[in-house]
């Protein structure tokens, strides 16, 4: 896990332990904390099922920063202006005749020149292997040497969107993330007000808790952006009185999701008589998290109101409105139809 997300943790539940125990606050966590976005060589090979030609090189600690890929052809041939020796490296099979094909000791100078640069991994596809001479030379500067069975188009799209998903810019928030009726919708607001009980209340009806209290989001493209939760605390929710249940456990699988794009946030606010709230829903507001922009709702707090409907109600119709209905413009289009009506009476 992240040591930002680590970090959160360990505050907040200093911070819950320290009241219960002694009365007192020493720490406040922050609403949003920016993480660190890298993923170990190991990992990725692990998950990508890549077999290690080079076991005597440890990928633990290899780090990949960069969701960029490169088919080395240019560099091969020698030219090495704009070489980003950051990225992962993968050998097709055209690259690989292409060594193949000089003599012995081209081949030897040509590789090492490449496996010299500074690069993090080389990965062969297409059922190509390396020859002796390239496993050794990995292993003189370092450089694991992966194969995977897969022809290199395919694998470059497989690799492409694990980086994605992995290296995506990413912060936790303070919230509640619950899938309602396939819509994700985030609830924030102070601590206290209400998301707990809301997104329980939610479970309880139906839908799907996907966090309680932090919510990790990451930027997977300029449009979406996909909420999890931190391991230590999945499928957890916190309520202030009762303490720490498990909705997996208590309610079952089919009420809690591992992640889920977002597509509404609902800001939980006390209510504030002197502030003018939408009564129609003309003007759509919108949040920005990670430079994107999501629909948002401000929605004030009264004894009384049912903040688990209002939550539905709200994902419900911001799925009519993705569909084309806009209850707000129908009701301002009869109006108008009723105004020409009587000016034509």
């Amino acid at each position: 896990m992240d040591s930002g997300v680590v970090a959160f943790f360990l505050l907040k539940w200093y911070n819950i332990f320290e009241r219960a125990f002694c009365n007192t606050v020493i720490f406040q966590s922050k609403q949003e904390v920016q993480l660190k976005t890298t993923v170990t060589l190991s990992k990725l090979a692990e998950d990508l099922d890549l077999r290690n030609l080079t076991p005597e090189i440890d990928m633990t600690t290899i780090e990949l920063t960069t969701q960029e890929i490169n088919r080395p052809a240019l560099q091969l041939a020698g030219y090495y202006e704009h070489f980003s020796h950051e990225r992962v490296q993968i050998i097709g099979y055209v690259e690989y005749t292409y060594i193949i094909s000089k003599e012995e000791e081209e081949q030897h100078d040509c590789f090492e020149k490449f496996i010299s640069s500074g690069i993090p991994c080389v990965i062969f596809t297409t059922l190509t292997e390396p020859t002796e001479d390239m496993r050794n030379l990995a292993n003189q500067y370092k450089v694991p040497v992966l194969i995977s069975e897969r022809t290199t188009s395919s694998f470059m799209v497989e690799i492409i969107r694990y980086l994605g998903g992995e290296l995506a810019p990413r912060i936790s928030m303070h919230g509640v993330l619950v899938d309602v009726y396939g819509e994700g919708v985030l609830i924030t607001g102070e601590s206290g007000i209400g998301k707990s009980e809301a997104a329980l209340e939610l479970v309880r009806r139906g839908h799907r808790l996907v966090s309680d209290d932090v919510v990790i989001i990451r930027k997977v493209s300029e449009a979406v952006l996909i909420g999890s939760a931190p391991d230590v605390t999945k499928h957890l929710i916190e309520l202030r009185g009762i303490g720490i249940i498990d909705v997996r456990m208590l309610y079952g699988v089919e009420h809690v999701k591992d992640s889920q794009e977002i597509d509404l946030v609902i800001k939980l606010e006390d209510w504030n008589k002197e502030r003018e709230y939408d009564r129609l829903g003309l003007e759509e507001q919108t949040t920005e998290i990670l430079g994107n922009k999501v629909l948002c709702h401000s929605i004030p707090i009264r004894p009384g109101r049912n903040l688990a409907v209002i939550v539905e109600t709200a994902a419900v119709n911001h799925r009519q409105k993705k569909m084309g209905y806009n209850a707000a413009h129908e009701l301002y289009r009869r109006v108008q139809e009723n105004l020409m009506n009587k000016k034509g009476v």
